[in-house]
């Protein structure tokens, strides 16, 4: 279809028809292939949210296949080796992945992350999953979410956007940016990971899955047996307290003290506790030892434990007097039925709360802690939902059917518009980032001041001396010119950019062999002499490298990872990008695309060598030949003049085939054959998706270098663009280029 060319009704809607039945092709193709569903859960808390969605993925198995993953405390006996309640919900384990390392502080947390990693591939390997579901905000979650991000497995991440204290947010929101899709509990924590900049197609405002259950189950017949089985025949409703106080990572030391204080409250409280021991983050031990020094696993009023199986334990929650401690379940969970809560410390600050929870954020002694106690004990407050409305696990099951497969796995943020900041820096106010390009041609030497959106602010030409010490001398004096005008321009000149003929090292700044147009200009140091006088770094690379990071920057190349550029003017060069990477070559010769030779008996080439495709396309060649027809008097035709003093050169020629000279023509189709073929052998070597032609002679060999390719190329390759540079100096734009990419980006 022809740019601008607007589609008519009959084809838009053939093309709506086409992509619906697509679409519906690749759910029926969904249906026949099962979706593989990784759930990998790290401890008793993450659990009793991946359960509920759990759970309806066994009821569905016709569409998903489930595999469980079991690592972190699960697996460790002081836990209570939580993994048994798994099994209890007859739930095959694929894999038991011992992760933690004991110790109980920071280096331990570091130290499981990394072990975790290391396990994790292996597993994910074998199993892999379409899509691995991980929650909230542990380190192991972390090492889950990293190891399947780097194995290019598609996360979906259940209740981050939240915000709570610690170091949880930090893990929380990497874990966000590494993860592909988001099920999140509440409006605000969508609206946080918007604020992200994570794409809001991707984000299921699904509530908190543990709500299904809880409100499902609030009323059991025998909560008063479990109460008892955990508390004593003697406890009665709402006459209990359940305690449960987490380390606060980032501040061990004043979480340890609100732990003491809290047990010393609770001791004066004389009511019966049920304290659960905290999870395994650094700083649990010393809260075990405190709780063993005050002899709470002794003392009549307190049933210590490890692990309360979830379900008899939103039982317990449910029908208690008050919650107390720095839970996330205090939070969240406790809303759900109206239970008082007294939030202790930091951990929980920024979580959404309802009027159940009364916090204490710091405490000196205990007593403020037992006033607390005092106002929320036997309290009722009404039920709050902030959390979800009891449908969020079939709201999820509807999500990851939804997920498109065939869809690009690299994520996309949406970055909001920015209005560019005014810079109170002097030098970005009064100046713009600028680099000094020199382009070393036969005949001219020429500078110019280009700017980093690849504008020429400036530019100097002088003719080239004929010696290397003139050469380096007028190359000062124009820099120097330049630097000065550049500070009444505004241009900040970051360094310098040389381009020249032959072949250059440019790690050390050297021209090893220059072409014969450039006499003298052999294993010469250029970047020492410029940079000691200028005081600025230098680059130097040769012409045809320089046209293809001009092509790279800001020419057709932006955006591409593999193209080829292709020099036409006087002689033949050009430049290789791949991967991103100009291709220099072990010895610095890679893309002498001149010297590739096209025929065994060709014409003599510049370099020694007959047959390269410079000595059939180059300017050089076609002056030679259009010399050669003027001498024969083959050259002229009618509407055609040349001055007795003008000599002869390409233009001539081409001029020529344009009146009809058929002899003009066939050098011309001979020379675009001939380059044509060249550029068909790169395209079998190195398979680039572009050709760029770039020179005075470019516009006249695109369509013979298409019609070769068409006719000599595999089937595979012929699908290459070939495009004509819209750069007006791509040599001096890749001088340019190599300074501000470098200076700036660290990217050459």
């Amino acid at each position: 279809m022809m740019p601008g060319h607007a589609r008519n009704p009959h084809e838009l809607y053939y093309l709506r028809t086409q992509k619906a039945q697509q679409k519906m092709e690749r759910s029926e193709k969904r249906l026949k292939e099962r979706l593989r569903v990784c759930v990998a859960t790290c401890n008793r808390a993450d659990y009793s949210k991946l359960a509920p969605i759990m759970f309806g993925i066994k009821s569905h198995p016709e569409i998903f296949d489930l595999e469980v993953v079991v690592l972190g405390s699960h697996l460790i006996d002081d836990y209570g080796n939580t993994f048994r309640m798994i099994e209890q919900d007859e739930f095959d384990i694929g894999s038991k992945l011992h992760t933690i390392v004991r110790g109980e502080d920071e280096a331990a947390m570091v130290e499981s992350v990394g072990l975790a990693l290391v396990k994790l591939p292996d597993v994910l390997q074998r199993l892999a999953p379409d899509i691995l579901l991980v929650h909230g905000d542990r380190f192991d979650a972390l090492a889950l979410a990293t190891a399947a991000a780097l194995m290019n497995i598609r996360i979906l991440h259940l209740e981050g956007g939240e915000v709570s204290g610690t170091i949880d947010d930090s893990i929380r929101h990497a874990i966000s940016k590494l993860a592909h899709y988001h099920a999140v509990c509440t409006r605000s924590a969508e609206r946080h990971l918007i604020s992200m900049c994570e794409d809001h197609s991707h984000i299921l405002l699904a509530g908190c899955p543990s709500y299904d259950k809880l409100l499902s189950a609030h009323q059991r017949d025998d909560y008063t047996d479990i109460i008892k089985s955990w508390l004593g025949d003697d406890v009665k409703e709402q006459d209990y307290i359940v305690a449960l106080q987490h380390p606060v990572t980032t501040d061990i030391k004043n979480s340890i003290k609100i732990y003491e204080l809290m047990l010393d409250a609770l001791i004066s409280f004389n009511k019966r506790t049920l304290v659960l021991f905290p999870n395994i983050d650094a700083g649990s031990k010393e809260m075990v030892r405190v709780m063993r020094r005050k002899g709470i696993e002794q003392h009549p009023n307190f049933r210590a434990v490890k692990h309360v199986p979830f379900d008899q334990f939103i039982q317990l929650v449910a029908h208690a007097g008050c919650m107390i401690g720095n839970s996330s379940c205090g939070v969240r969970e406790a809303g759900a039925f109206g239970t008082p809560v007294i939030n202790l410390g930091t951990r929980q600050t920024g979580r959404e709360t309802g009027e159940n929870v009364l916090h204490v954020r710091d405490a000196d002694t205990h007593n403020k802690i037992y006033h607390a106690l005092e106002l929320q004990f036997g309290k009722r407050y009404p039920c709050s939902k902030i959390y979800g409305d009891g449908n969020a696990v079939q709201r999820i099951l509807k999500f990851m059917q939804s997920i498109d497969l065939s869809e690009p796995l690299q994520k996309k943020f949406c970055f909001p518009p920015v209005k560019e900041c005014i810079s109170q820096d002097i030098d970005h106010i009064l100046e713009t980032q600028s680099a000094l390009a020199v382009d070393l041609g036969g005949t001219n030497l020429r500078v110019a001041i280009v700017s980093m959106k690849g504008k020429v602010v400036k530019k100097y030409v002088q003719l080239n001396p004929k010696t290397f010490e003139e050469r380096i001398e007028l190359i000062l004096t124009m820099c120097k010119q330049a630097m000065a005008d550049a500070v009444h321009l505004n241009c900040r000149i970051l360094g310098v950019g040389v381009s020249t003929g032959g072949r250059v090292n440019p790690q050390d700044g050297i021209v090893l062999h220059s072409t014969k147009l450039i006499n003298e200009w052999s294993s010469v140091d250029i970047r020492t002499p410029l940079s000691s006088a200028l005081h600025l770094p230098v680059w130097v690379d040769n012409d045809g490298n320089c046209a293809a990071l001009a092509e790279r920057k800001f020419g057709h190349g932006k955006g591409m990872e593999n193209f080829v550029t292709i020099i036409t003017g006087t002689g033949i060069g050009g430049g290789i990008i791949q991967h991103n990477e100009l291709i220099h070559g072990s010895t610095f010769c890679a893309a002498e695309l001149g010297h590739i030779v096209v025929s065994l008996e060709g014409p003599e080439c510049m370099c020694g060598s007959h047959g390269c495709i410079e000595a059939y396309s180059s300017g050089l060649a076609l002056q030679r030949e259009a010399k050669r027809l003027h001498d024969e008097d083959l050259l002229l035709v009618e509407g055609m003049t040349v001055n007795n003093k003008e000599q002869v050169n390409a233009i001539h020629l081409i001029n020529a085939a344009h009146l009809g000279n058929s002899k003009a023509e066939s050098v011309l189709h001979t020379a675009g054959t001939a380059l044509g073929l060249g550029i068909v052998n790169i395209l079998h070597m190195i398979n680039p998706s572009l050709v760029i032609l770039s020179g005075v002679l470019a516009a006249h060999y695109e369509n013979p270098v298409r019609q070769v390719i068409s006719q000599r190329a595999l089937l595979s390759a012929q699908g290459t663009k070939v495009m004509v540079s819209e750069l007006e100096d791509p040599a001096l734009l890749g001088a340019a280029s190599m300074v501000l990419d470098y200076t700036t980006r660290r990217t050459y």
